[in-house]
């Protein structure tokens, strides 16, 4: 998951995740530039998930 991919389709992406995942909030899913890693860890929060699960889940969106 590279950060240009991230900063191109972001907004798809948080949009698919919001629909599969109910209990992410948008402010879970604001991404900011150089802060991506600290984004990544509040959603691999929530969901309980781990980096590279949560790397496949984003990347199949």
């Amino acid at each position: 998951m590279t950060t240009p991919t991230l900063q191109g389709n972001w907004n798809n992406q948080k949009g698919k995740l919001k629909k599969k995942y109910a209990v992410l909030e948008d402010s879970d899913l604001i991404y900011q530039m150089g802060k991506k890693e600290e984004m990544l860890e509040r959603i691999q929060i929530k969901l309980g998930k781990t980096k590279e699960e949560l790397r496949v889940i984003i990347e199949a969106l």
